[in-house]
């Protein structure tokens, strides 16, 4: 792929700034998403104000796993798409294994797509209505319509965004961002100052407070979720192998601190009833405190987090694409880029196509579902890889330039992929609790199956796959 911020002349050290701010944007614009504005009430109900302490105890794990990505960001790597998928089969080699952490990405990508679309969606209707745009829908059905159309319309522009060209993409990335800034800081600077501390009280809820804590903790988990993403333009950040360790780790601790902050206000603001009951509870818990016209900010704050989710999350699949497409895992015409813009204009038409396919559908919950749980098992495989590159791949081990020592990236990387097995760990167990109190048929009837369930066909479709690609291979070399 072209590298769109190469520059020369007495420009050269803004243009090369900029292209720093465009990819601290595309990390924490994925980050500071649907995630924080959907997921927190979520986990409240099960365990109450301490998810404060949910986001405030993920924070580290989140930063240990980050450092083997950033390790393997600053070895030639980092000069390809690929991401963890490249960084697995580095390891362990292009087999089934490194296929299926590629597989898993993919579905939970195309699932979180289609969900943010309609999330933005949701904040820009309610935007809309708090503006007197559009009144209260009378019609269910008509409003849903309009919903979707809406969504549809926003992944359509991103996909054009997308397919223009990469510095399209930063600077789209780049103004949302600052956009939400503000929307973030009106929210929780003056929050801070509003906090009753009788709503924090007490602060562990439900009949058991230690079980709802560690269910809650996946749940929040999903906020984080997808802060390597950024490993899949590695091609198109100008001096990865330097800059995309600072942008990681950089990047993980703002959006923790963030986090954090916002949690604490809307749960420290609203009781606990008004949390329970809110659809939007950024939004509510600034009309607290904040004049009428801080909701709107608030709300407007919302559009930008999940249309800075949807922006950087369009391009992953398609770039993850690129690279199983040239090792025939999939059709190989999903490894083409456009000529003229360096971008992988079918790849991202596909996911365009599939994630539009999803929303229509009514079945994104089905893909959600195993979204956290795929990802926490790729997390874990790719922290077991970087454990293991130094015995299995010595020249590679060789070219890690981190500025962190290598006992701490060792230390980080056990302490990764020990917090990421717990939270599976949780995941099943609450699962297998759920599958043994109900019926089967009824879950499906319902749209309501539980992550495991969803999670192993999945698994026998990639592998299945997988196998009829080596077989292909096989007859194709004798």
């Amino acid at each position: 792929m072209q590298d769109p911020r190469s520059s020369v002349g007495s420009g050269h050290g803004l243009r090369r700034d900029l292209g720093k701010l465009q990819s601290y944007a595309a990390l924490i614009g994925i980050l500071v998403g649907a995630g924080i504005y959907k997921v927190t009430t979520n986990a409240y109900e099960l365990t109450g104000p301490s998810v404060v302490l949910g986001y405030l105890l993920l924070a580290p794990v989140v930063l240990a796993a980050a450092i083997p990505y950033a390790a393997f960001q600053s070895t030639h790597l980092a000069r390809s798409p690929g991401g963890d998928y490249a960084h697995i089969r580095t390891v362990f080699g292009s087999g089934s294994l490194a296929f299926l952490a590629g597989w898993l990405k993919l579905i939970s990508y195309l699932g979180a797509l289609a969900f943010l679309a309609g999330a933005m969606a949701d904040y820009l209707l309610e935007a809309l209505r708090m503006v007197s745009v559009l009144g209260e829908a009378s019609d269910e059905e008509a409003s849903e319509s309009l919903r979707l159309i809406i969504a549809s319309t926003g992944l359509f522009g991103f996909w054009a965004v997308h397919s223009a060209g990469v510095r399209w993409f930063g600077r789209v990335q780049l103004v949302m961002c600052v956009l939400l800034g503000v929307s973030i800081v009106v929210l929780v600077v003056p929050g801070l100052f509003a906090l009753d501390v009788e709503n924090l009280t007490p602060m562990f809820a439900g009949e058991d407070p230690l079980l709802g804590f560690l269910e809650a903790l996946p749940i929040l988990f999903f906020a984080y979720a997808g802060f390597e993403a950024i490993a899949h333009s590695a091609a198109e950040v100008k001096d990865a192998q330097r800059e995309l360790p600072r942008i990681y780790l950089r990047g993980v601790l703002l959006t923790a601190f963030i986090f954090v902050s916002m949690s604490l206000v809307a749960v420290g603001v609203l009781s606990r009833a008004e949390v329970l009951a809110s659809e939007a509870q950024m939004a509510d818990a600034a009309q607290k405190f904040l004049p009428g016209i801080a909701a709107i900010v608030v709300t407007l704050g919302g559009v930008m987090a999940t249309a800075t989710s949807v922006n950087a999350t369009m391009g992953v699949p398609a770039r993850l694409a690129i690279t199983l497409g040239e090792e025939r895992r999939l059709p190989a015409a999903l490894a083409s880029v456009h000529a003229g813009t360096g971008t992988p204009i079918l790849g991202l038409t596909v996911s365009l196509v599939i994630s539009t396919a999803l929303l229509w559908s009514g079945q994104v919950a089905f893909a959600l579902n195993i979204a956290v749980l795929a990802l926490l098992c790729v997390y874990l495989l790719h922290s077991i890889a970087f454990l293991c590159l130094g015995r299995r791949n010595p020249e590679v081990a060789s070219q890690v330039a981190l500025g962190v020592s290598p006992a701490l990236q060792r230390a980080s990387a056990w302490f990764a992929a020990l917090c990421m097995g717990a939270l599976v760990t949780t995941m099943v167990v609450k699962d297998v609790g759920t599958v043994g109190g109900t019926n089967l048929s009824d879950r499906i009837s319902k749209g309501e199956l539980t992550a495991i369930e969803l999670f192993v066909p999945w698994t026998v479709l990639g592998l299945a796959l997988f196998w009829i690609s080596t077989a292909s291979d096989r007859r194709t070399d004798s």
